[in-house]
């Protein structure tokens, strides 16, 4: 068996996603959004986060950044708990992830936390990056 049959993308319910008001969410629900998968889903093609932006009377900018949440946050290692970070961080894909060197993203995280939080010690640990960036890999295909 290998590592990649151990892996399954996760999703959250939409309110779990950082950065949601209420509003936002209640207007995701109105549109049949309840989970981060079917944000996934409705916006598969291009025009689906045009017609979504339009639909919920919103900035495309704010629905491509949830998507990019809900993407990061399908890697079992990332989930809702870092995939804001890893957005703030300049990383908006899980190819994207995959092909992120450890030292390249530990440096973005470290320079966000600590321009952002003035703290050091609140980057994730190396450890955790590198699952991270594994677990993009096995998704995306190029680690098996």
């Amino acid at each position: 068996m290998n590592r990649s049959q151990l892996i399954h993308r996760q999703s959250w319910l939409i309110e779990h996603l950082p950065g949601l008001s209420d509003q936002d969410c209640q207007k995701l629900k109105d549109c049949g959004i309840d989970t981060t998968a079917q944000l996934l889903q409705k916006v598969r093609p291009q025009l689906g986060k045009e017609k979504l932006a339009v639909r919920m009377q919103i900035q495309a900018k704010y629905i491509n950044k949830w998507v990019a949440m809900a993407e990061l946050a399908s890697i079992p290692a990332v989930g809702c708990q870092y995939c804001g970070l890893l957005v703030h961080a300049g990383i908006a894909s899980i190819p994207q992830l995959a092909q992120t060197s450890i030292q390249q993203l530990h440096r973005q995280i470290l320079r966000f936390q600590v321009a952002n939080l003035q703290r050091r010690d609140l980057c994730p640990d190396i450890a955790v990056m590198l699952a991270w960036i594994e677990q993009a890999k096995i998704l995306t295909g190029e680690l098996k």
